[in-house]
């Protein structure tokens, strides 16, 4: 059982500018009011600035009480390697406290990455191990799936597990929530905070509310991510991929307490990458995109508090880490988010809500499936299991071979040729993102929670940007 020891003997108490080692660095992050980047009559909002931790984020405090605690219960011995799955903080957090502990370290990370992390893995000496992005969670190639293959093929490995370790949420109520408590004396209104592994919030939520104090303890998720559809209905959404980096997941955490947040809002990657480019570029804070997403809903929040409330945004990480990303004008205009805030409009925007989705069920037959295809005029449709949760997509063509080469017969079940949905948005996602589900020559199902909103193919967008265009 991981259970939080009752008086905290890990994080440093000593305040001398003298340290004995990088480690006692972690933490004491000052709090800096904004002064541009909110809007006028708002309320007063102040940015929570991790990246100045020694490692570049948040998650030095985590993965430094990770390893003490695995070292204090006989988990982690001398000349042990550390494994963990990461997109890239954790990793660079754990990669130094095993240069300093002098152990070996093996980190996983998705191919979405930037490449500034991983050379900085590597920079610490740690072997990293980039696996697929776009792959379900239960997919051995999933990197928490390889993560925990790879920690039981290595003698004397510990496996972090921060998605589902209850140390996790302990490391940030005993080191962040605590500090930030006695930096404000509890007197703020409002604490937005990410939804990654869920241990940031869950650890400030559990403090504060421990606390009495009146904060609004508020989870931000970007869209494609599960936290927020899990924390208002109970279940899961179908994940798809985002570009914003360490933020959200599409797995369930056991990391992530709900019980101690207050609200959920979500964001998009256009609000991160703009709203952290104006940080670094209005207010000199040199920030990475998921800070960009908490400081944007803040601000949303103070219009609607007013001035006199107080108001904290996270700031998880370094800008350090993508320069060659959405600090990059190149980067930000090939992905289209150098658009006006406008832009193009919204997915929901080319979504004819009159008319019914048509999709099958997995049990269905070929048979009836080409009659779906036939009646309605359409060349793909979506495939959804008994809950009506989408699990697939069955193209004309895929009939066309399967009956071409005698893998299937008219009465055959639809299920084994149905494909994986491969172009996933939220209807409140950016038209600009189907660019790059169709340069992948795929449709887009437009997904809210598990509910299938409608199909986007490229003649939609055509024909919306012709009447944008008239």
């Amino acid at each position: 059982m991981q259970t939080a020891p009752q008086t905290d003997t890990i994080f440093s108490n000593n305040q001398s500018p003298i340290k004995s080692n990088i480690l006692e660095a972690i933490g004491n992050t000052p709090l800096v009011e904004l002064h541009k980047v909110p809007e006028p009559d708002s309320a007063t909002v102040y940015a929570k600035c991790e990246y100045m931790n020694p490692a570049g984020s948040i998650k030095d405090r985590m993965a430094f009480y990770i390893i003490s605690r695995a070292e204090q219960e006989g988990l982690l011995k001398p000349g042990g390697t550390i494994v963990e799955n990461t997109s890239g903080n954790t990793g660079m957090g754990a990669a130094m406290v095993a240069a300093v502990k002098g152990y070996k370290a093996v980190f996983t990370m998705p191919d979405k990455m930037s490449q500034e992390k991983i050379d900085g893995l590597r920079a610490y000496g740690a072997q990293v191990i980039i696996t697929p992005t776009d792959v379900p969670g239960d997919s051995p190639d999933h990197y928490v799936n390889v993560a925990k293959r790879v920690a039981e093929e290595t003698p004397n490995s510990f496996y972090m597990d921060q998605y589902h370790s209850q140390w996790n949420i302990d490391a940030h109520e005993l080191s962040t929530g605590k500090e930030l408590y006695e930096q404000t004396g509890g007197d703020v209104d409002a604490i937005v905070i990410g939804t990654g592994t869920g241990g940031s919030v869950s650890g400030i939520g559990r403090y504060f509310k421990k606390m009495g104090s009146k904060a609004k303890i508020i989870g931000v998720d970007p869209l494609g991510s599960v936290h927020y559809h899990f924390f208002h209905t109970g279940t899961m959404s179908t994940p798809y991929v985002y570009k914003v980096e360490g933020l959200g997941e599409d797995i369930l955490c056991k990391a992530f307490d709900t019980s101690v947040v207050d609200e959920m809002y979500q964001v998009n990657d256009y609000e991160c990458f703009t709203t952290a480019r104006r940080l670094t570029r209005e207010e000199g804070i040199f920030c990475g995109g998921s800070s960009g997403g908490m400081v944007h809903i803040a601000c949303k929040i103070a219009k609607e508090m007013g001035p006199g409330k107080k108001i904290i945004a996270i700031c998880p990480d370094s800008g350090t880490r993508y320069v060659t990303k959405y600090l990059s004008d190149e980067w930000m205009k090939m992905h289209g988010f150098m658009e006006p805030e406008k832009g193009l409009g919204v997915i929901e925007d080319l979504i004819d809500s009159s008319r019914n989705v048509v999709t099958v069920c997995d049990t269905d037959s070929v048979d009836t499936v080409i009659e779906a295809l036939r009646s309605n005029g359409i060349s793909q449709v979506p495939v959804v299991d008994g809950n009506g949760k989408p699990n697939g997509i069955v193209h004309e063509v895929d009939i066309l071979r399967g009956l071409q080469d005698g893998s299937i017969q008219a009465d055959s079940k639809i299920a084994p040729i149905a494909h994986e949905i491969a172009g996933v948005l939220h209807p409140k996602a950016r038209v600009e993102e189907l660019y790059g589900i169709f340069e992948t020559d795929h449709v887009a199902i437009v997904i809210d929670g598990t509910k299938i909103m409608g199909v986007v193919s490229k003649i939609d967008l055509i024909e919306h940007l012709t009447k944008l265009n008239a």
